[in-house]
């Protein structure tokens, strides 16, 4: 690489830290410490000409099929094969090169230019240039774009000109510049230690949105329907039932060469027959969220025609509490949000931190297969400092304690906690389904909770698409929700979701220290330097755990699983899905 900065190279290849194990009964499949590398391939015949597979998922997706919309897990299954970044990662959570073949750094990392693989081709046969680069990130700065329903914002606000294209002062976006065809230069308003992370967003094709207007693209048939969602990636989604399955058809004239399965279609089943499924051979693999049940790790243990690899996940699952409403749906206008006075008491959420028996979620759903997390940095990550941010252990008595100091008392004598104004007292706790663990956590959490006085009414669950839909929005019911997050792979900031003005702030609270932190993470003369960086995730931890905008409940490892007769597979720690075009299938 020309010119690239070492220390980018370095906070890439430190940014996780793994744990790796690799669990097959059969002779012929175990791979070693080495897991998906191609040489470490489980063999199980000779491959066959095409061929078709069916990978698993628990909840259907949100049928948003465009990079630039897409919130879900579940669509972002697909978009793994049907879309492609610039850069992606190797197993060492490293960048590597993708869409572009390389990319140099200015003397100060304030400008970042990237050099593109030639004869790229779209689904439809259309050649991938710099001005769908430019094009997607432009989208990205568009001044509807987040009222369109986008929230990826964070991978513009720090180029050059997005404010005052944001705020239409001006009609060109200057931070992403195409030099020819196949070079592309994004500058920043500061030097960025985020800058590679940032630009590894995946490519939308101009010629297809060029003369959509923002507020229809994500409805327009290109977003959501089969056989019009094109990418560059070596599958296309050529057909789906709705919340069944979702089929991908190879795309014969990928640039990395014609794939060699004809399809992969990704079916949504339910998590208790998913591991008879495997067994026979109805799915042939399980990528995340989810992956294999963590109960069901023993009986797919023995099976000999099945590989799975366990590694620490960046994901976790937590509660939140939903500190503002409505009168409408913005997540980034804090001036038109209505408090939840329910929720508003630090004390409150701190007693509920202590009345958990999140350990407990961990050994008897999880069967040990996972963390407690106080910070929602999981142990996979470099930003984790459990140690300094502290532990926060079950201790009703301690709850107890706090809440009676804070004027939470059972005046009523029925056994439950009138508020400090001695009014009724009662959380709405809504969750999804989907996620079997989740699932069970829920009513747990609500007996944990009435066992010092606090009274929950548990909602009735929606599926996953229905429940986040309803998050956020501001339904006024809700004060408590369950839902899952994971540190992107590329980066542990996790502005994302917990800065003030995020797209993703579903909770709605906002801190200016809590943001003034996150903004520290990641100054320009200063976040060059990967403990600077750890002291200050590590500072807004330690006041994370005071305001308790959401309460980490567990990280739990992930457990990938394949058919042995699909052969190919790359293992990397965030995913099995790269090279997805070198896969075949043997008998």
């Amino acid at each position: 690489m020309k010119n690239k900065s070492l220390l980018f190279m370095l906070i890439a290849l430190l940014s996780v830290g793994l744990f790796l194990a690799a669990c097959s009964s059969g002779d012929d499949s175990e791979p070693n410490d080495d897991a998906g590398s191609d040489d470490e391939e489980a063999t199980s015949g000779d491959p066959v000409e095409g061929g078709d597979i069916v990978a698993a998922m628990y909840s259907a997706p949100d049928h948003q099929f465009n990079p630039i919309f897409n919130t879900s897990s579940y669509d972002s299954n697909i978009l793994d094969l049907t879309h492609e970044s610039l850069i992606k990662q190797d197993e060492n959570l490293g960048f590597i090169p993708s869409l572009a073949k390389d990319w140099e750094f200015n003397e100060d990392n304030s400008e970042l230019t990237y050099f593109l693989n030639e004869g790229v081709k779209w689904h439809d046969g259309e050649e991938f240039t710099a001005d769908d680069v430019v094009f997607t990130f432009t989208a990205l700065a568009d001044p509807g774009y987040v009222a369109a329903g986008g929230i990826r914002t964070n991978f513009v606000d720090t180029l050059v000109g997005y404010d005052d294209y944001v705020n239409e002062k001006t009609d060109e976006f200057t931070g992403v510049e195409k030099i020819d065809d196949y070079t592309v230069k994004f500058i920043f308003e500061v030097p960025n230690v985020k800058a590679l992370a940032d630009t590894s967003f995946n490519i939308i094709p101009e010629h297809v949105f060029a003369d959509v207007n923002m507020a229809d693209m994500p409805s327009h048939s290109a977003s959501i329907d089969g056989g019009e969602v094109i990418g560059t990636g070596p599958f296309q989604l050529s057909q789906y039932q709705e919340g069944e399955q979702y089929v991908l058809t190879r795309h014969d004239d990928y640039w990395q060469g014609k794939p060699n399965l004809d399809s992969v279609t990704w079916r949504v089943i339910d998590e208790a027959v998913m591991a008879g499924m495997l067994e026979n051979e109805e799915i042939h693999l399980l990528n995340r969220p989810g992956g294999v049940p963590a109960a069901d790790v023993p009986s797919i243990e023995q099976m000999s025609h099945i590989t799975m690899i366990e590694a620490q996940d960046l994901g976790y699952q937590y509660m939140a509490f939903k500190f503002n409403h409505g009168p409408n749906n913005s997540l980034t206008d804090p001036t038109t949000w209505i408090p939840n006075e329910k929720v508003q008491d630090a004390e409150l959420r701190q007693a509920i931190l202590y009345a958990l028996k999140r350990q407990d979620y961990v050994t008897g759903l999880l069967h040990g297969s996972g963390e407690v997390l106080t910070a929602p940095f999981p142990s996979a990550s470099w930003a984790n400092n459990t140690e300094a941010i502290g532990e926060f252990d079950y201790s009703p008595d301690k709850a107890e304690e706090i809440l009676d100091a804070a004027g939470y008392e059972d005046v009523d004598g029925d056994g439950f906690r009138e508020n400090p104004d001695g009014e009724k007292f009662t959380l709405n706790l809504d969750y999804p389904t989907g996620n079997e663990v989740r699932e069970k956590v829920a009513p747990i959490i609500k007996e944990n909770l009435e066992a010092v006085g606090i009274s929950v009414n548990l909602n009735s669950p929606r599926d996953a698409s229905a429940h986040f839909e309803l998050i956020e929005e501001n339904d006024t019911d809700i004060d408590l929700y369950l839902a899952g997050w994971s540190l992107a792979s590329t980066d542990p900031d996790p502005s994302a979701i917990f800065y003030s003005t995020a797209g993703l702030n579903y909770p709605r609270y906002t801190d200016e220290r809590f943001d003034a932190l996150l903004d520290e993470a990641v100054d320009p003369e200063l976040a060059f330097d990967q403990d600077y960086r750890k002291d200050k995730y590590t500072e807004w931890g330690q006041y994370f755990t005071e305001v308790l905008p959401i309460i980490p409940l567990f990280s739990d490892n992930i457990n990938y699983a394949y058919n042995n007769k699909l052969q190919g597979i790359t293992f990397k720690s965030h995913q099995i899905l790269d090279d997805a075009h070198k896969w075949t299938w043997s008998e």
